[in-house]
């Protein structure tokens, strides 16, 4: 509906039904208030919940530069500056409820203007954006101020929107401190090292050494000065982290990988091969552009990204970016936990392996490498097609993370726009990432519908070389279920009743 062409007319009808009771009645004047400030609302990019989401996808990159790629721990950081701007918001909402924002009444009608939802999502933004990407907190700062808000403001009156935000950061953060991710190294042997790994979890294969070809083993990477490495395994205790709506890490974990010695394994090994070996330029921008480069925010970044694109099409207002961000990435953050529940459970093989033993001496079509292009090598030099700064992901094969994440947030956005018409395009340049001396001409990707870019997105990892199939349609399934029960607490949460006719918050 077009409120600038609906306006007038409403408005006509307003000033005539005034005329004939002879004096203005306070409900009709703020009637037309909020039609005027429907009509004038920033839309799409110019929200500011939009905004803010491109600064998160900042800090998110910057993070990536600094610390490498660490998905799941830039998950669960977007996860929850979403959140609190979601618990922020839901004090200017007539029915929404927050998920960690308690004591905080909500706003009376007449002070849920647009402006207090801007500042108090603002607020909450920047408070949660300092917490988890604190490097960059000059960047926040600069945000704030050109908003023209002011980023020493630290008021908790839960009576002002700037309180509010404040508030509703402090919750969040406060709430997953403890929540078994060790960001701040307190677990008990940590030693206070974020992100160490208190579950000491050791492969059964050595990084020289394959001892057992069903379950994973490391592989060197090579740094900037050409010197290999052992990245060891990224957060291996992931699956122990609480969940934001979950029940429980395991909730939807699927059954088992197939195992060296089944049919199955032998044609999905094979199939990794053929796929390498026959690939195109649009299959190679593909792989490229579902891994990400230099400044990747990952694949909860990526999402966020698209959400995005959903934003600008459809023209959103603040209250609806808001809502659709939290959905998104709140699937993402559960969808991570489990997805490494079942990594870590299954401690599955990647192809790097087990192509290398299957085939050994025998002679295959495969990449040879940057500058080599598509040559004839012994089963056991095969490789992904990957630069070697990150030549196979650090942790177990099953499920894909990917899949994972691309199933449940497509079908959260199918879900949110009641739509699965997605329509964007993305113009690449095939090799860019990965041969820059051996690069192809531009070609355009298509992700006509939600549903298909996370099958893209899942097939592109087994064209990579980083997963076999049944990574990525187990992937695929687990990410949808997580999806389909987060959107049913979600609508409890905004106030929408489910089936169950249950509500969740205050």
């Amino acid at each position: 509906m077009n409120l600038k062409r609906l306006f007038p007319a409403l408005l006509s009808i307003l000033f005539f039904g005034m005329m004939a009771c002879k004096q203005q009645s306070k409900p009709a004047k703020n009637m037309a208030d909020n039609l005027m400030a429907m009509a004038d609302e920033p839309r799409g990019k110019d929200n500011v919940a939009y905004q803010w989401a491109y600064i998160a996808l900042e800090g998110t990159a910057l993070d990536t530069d600094r610390f490498r790629p660490r998905p799941t721990v830039t998950s669960r950081y977007l996860g929850l500056i979403f959140t609190a701007m979601f618990d922020a918001w839901t004090r200017f909402d007539e029915k929404a409820h927050p998920l960690y924002l308690k004591g905080v009444d909500r706003f009376p009608e007449n002070k849920r203007t647009l402006k207090n939802k801007e500042i108090a999502v603002s607020y909450a933004a920047f408070r949660a954006l300092n917490e988890y990407y604190y490097s960059d907190s000059t960047l926040f700062k600069q945000k704030m101020i050109a908003l023209g808000l002011d980023p020493e403001n630290q008021s908790r009156d839960a009576s002002t929107p700037e309180g509010v935000g404040n508030l509703a950061a402090d919750m969040v953060i406060n709430a997953r401190k403890n929540d078994g991710s060790n960001q701040y190294g307190e677990v008990e042997g940590s030693n206070g090292q974020p992100y160490y790994d208190y579950t000491n979890y050791s492969p059964v294969n050595d990084i020289d050494k394959n001892i057992d070809l069903n379950r994973w083993q490391p592989k060197y990477f090579i740094d900037e000065e050409g010197n290999k490495y052992n990245p060891g395994c990224l957060t291996p205790y992931w699956q122990k982290v609480k969940p934001l709506l979950l029940e429980t890490a395991d909730q939807f974990r699927p059954g088992p990988p197939p195992m060296v010695g089944s049919e199955q394994l032998e044609k999905e090994v094979q199939e990794v091969i053929d796929l390498q070996a026959n690939l195109t330029p649009e299959n190679k921008a593909l792989v490229e552009f579902m891994r990400d480069g230099p400044k990747s925010v990952q694949q909860a970044g990526h999402w966020l990204k698209f959400a995005q694109d959903v934003s600008e099409r459809d023209n959103h207002t603040l209250d609806q970016d808001v809502k659709m961000y939290f959905l998104v990435e709140s699937v993402a953050m559960d969808a991570f936990i489990s997805c490494w529940d079942s990594k870590m459970y299954y401690d599955y093989a990647r192809p790097y392996a087990l192509v290398h033993d299957y085939y050994q001496d025998k002679v295959i079509k495969a990449w040879g490498g940057p500058d080599k292009g598509m040559v004839e090598m012994k089963g056991k030099d095969w490789r992904p097609y990957s630069p070697d700064a990150f030549l196979c992901p650090p942790f177990p094969s099953y499920v894909s993370g990917h899949s994972t994440i691309s199933g449940g947030c497509a079908e959260a956005l199918r879900l949110f726009t009641g739509d699965d018409h997605f329509g964007v395009e993305v113009e690449l340049v095939p090799g860019a990432l990965t041969e820059p001396n051996n690069l192809d001409d531009p070609v355009i990707l298509k992700f006509p519908t939600f549903t298909e870019t996370a099958e893209m997105a899942g097939i592109s990892r087994v064209m990579g070389g980083y997963h076999i199939q049944a990574d990525n349609v187990a992937g695929l399934e687990l990410g949808r279920q997580v999806a389909r029960y987060h959107y049913k607490k979600y609508l409890n949460l905004i106030g929408e009743n489910t089936k169950e006719g249950k509500t969740v918050g205050q």
